[in-house]
């Protein structure tokens, strides 16, 4: 997710401080969301073996609908970013989460 390590004394308020038998030994530097979801859409394309453009259309639902449950459309951007890097436009992206919504809906019970 590409998280950076430091040394304890070099850590900021937003590191996470890792200790070991109660003395600090390390620090993580989390990176920023935008930067995460770059390496998520990176890692994806990687397992797929090619750029998630060329993906057929089912794929990049099934990976629309990944990357929503990873909370890559809280990011600011994040739509954007995802349709380019699946080759397709906002609209589209829209189009793929209202679809994941509907049918959430159509198959849960209905309550009076």
């Amino acid at each position: 997710m590409g998280a950076e390590i430091l040394g304890p004394e070099q850590a900021g308020a937003d590191d996470v401080v890792l200790s070991w038998e109660g003395e600090d030994v390390l620090a993580v530097r989390l990176p920023q969301l935008s930067e995460s979801l770059d390496h998520i859409l990176a890692a994806m394309e990687r397992r797929h073996g090619r750029p998630l453009a060329e993906l057929d259309r089912k794929t990049k639902q099934e990976m629309v609908r990944a990357l929503e449950a990873r909370g890559a459309f809280s990011v600011r951007h994040g739509v954007e970013t995802v349709a380019g890097a699946l080759g397709v436009s906002r609209f589209t992206v829209y189009n793929y989460l209202n679809r994941e919504t509907a049918l959430s809906r159509e198959k849960s019970p209905k309550s009076d």
